[in-house]
């Protein structure tokens, strides 16, 4: 096999055909400002207007990025006929409502993730979804970070073998207060952050029998929910997966740090998360990876372009206009990300309790 087929990991996001469709943006958040316009702008996709609780905040992300609408209300928004797109960018507990009105007018929704504030909430999305006839994604975009989409390049083409154990390791300093409701909240990393890691972990290896998740607080900190976390997760076999995240590293960048590795009986991937690096700056992602099937002497070593935020931004809106284009339902469904949703219950039921909790537990 030639180095240029092994380096060839096919990992950037696909984009429709038709990059027309009408995007109506609810939410003028950081997130919106650092990730989801940037990547729109990146992918050519047409974004039609945008809102927000605080108007002024639309008004000024309308003009950065050339926005040509900015509404009054969600309700306003959803019912130009321009939008054929709700990208909601809310918190979790007010993503129901505003996708009961998009699913009513016969608009496709692109979601927030968690997908839910309670598993009934993420059901009851999918249910309004399939009423309506529409097509209904979740923004768990990790799964698009070069790193993680070239992990699963590798593990489809069984380079690895019989997968073993994943883990992903971070140890930065998160400024929450980036985000005024997350200092609020009792649920904090695993619901907003680790979540993409148990998702990405899903994409990659399956979904876990039970998790055995453990979440602490670091002694003065603001927030009121957990920032340092260890999730183990076990599946079918011999299969297993660690997260250890922590986001108090109060040393200098030089000592931050966010990692993967995925390894199998026959091959070892394993790089940074390069989006964590000195954020919001960040850096591109890195890859190597390792195959007895290929060549047990070497290393291999991947140039990736893009990073966490923003590139990967443009897989899930992508994804969901490809599957409108096609009328299929999309890789990240609102459906399919029930399974990610029941992990995240299950990881804070196990902090509770302080044991492991089945999947089949959460409902």
């Amino acid at each position: 096999m030639k180095n240029e087929q092994l380096l060839d990991l096919d990992y950037k996001p696909k984009l429709p055909v038709d990059k027309s469709m009408g995007i109506g943006i609810v939410g003028a958040g950081e997130i919106v400002r650092e990730a989801h316009l940037p990547a729109y702008k990146l992918a050519g996709f047409h974004v039609v207007g945008i809102t927000n609780r605080t108007i002024s905040r639309a008004e000024e992300l309308a003009e950065r990025f050339s926005i040509p609408k900015v509404y009054q209300s969600a309700e306003e928004l959803i019912a130009d006929p321009d939008i054929t797109i709700i990208d909601i960018a809310v918190s979790a507990e007010k993503q129901v409502e505003i996708v009961e009105m998009a699913t009513a007018a016969g608009k496709h929704v692109l979601c927030q993730k968690p997908l839910g504030s309670t598993y009934k909430d993420g059901v009851k999305i999918v249910e309004l979804c399939k009423k309506a006839g529409v097509k209904g994604a979740i923004n768990q975009q990790m799964r698009w970070a070069p790193g993680i989409r070239a992990s699963h390049s590798i593990i489809e083409r069984g380079w690895l073998g019989e997968l073993l154990q994943a883990t992903i390791q971070v140890n930065v300093k998160t400024d929450f207060s980036s985000w005024e409701f997350l200092r609020k909240v009792e649920t904090l990393e695993v619901m907003y952050h680790s979540i993409h890691y148990m998702d990405s972990i899903r994409f990659l290896f399956g979904t876990p029998e039970y998790i055995y998740a453990d979440g602490a607080r670091f002694p003065g900190q603001a927030p009121v929910g957990e920032t340092r976390t260890m999730i183990h997760m076990k599946f079918k076999d011999e299969t297993r997966a660690l997260i250890h995240d922590n986001h108090n590293n109060f040393a200098d960048h030089d000592d931050w740090y966010a990692t993967f590795r995925f390894e199998g009986t026959d091959g070892i991937v394993k790089g940074t998360n390069g989006a964590l690096y000195n954020y919001p700056v960040g850096e591109e992602d890195t890859l190597q990876f390792y195959s007895k099937k290929i060549d047990e002497h070497y290393w291999f070593k991947p140039t990736l372009e893009g990073k966490w935020f923003p590139h990967a931004f443009i897989g899930t809106m992508g994804e969901l206009m490809r599957a409108i284009e096609e009328d299929r339902e999309p890789e990240n469904s609102v459906e399919d990300n029930l399974l990610t949703l029941k992990m995240l219950f299950a990881a804070y039921q196990s902090m509770a309790e302080n044991r492991p909790v089945h999947l089949a537990e959460i409902e």
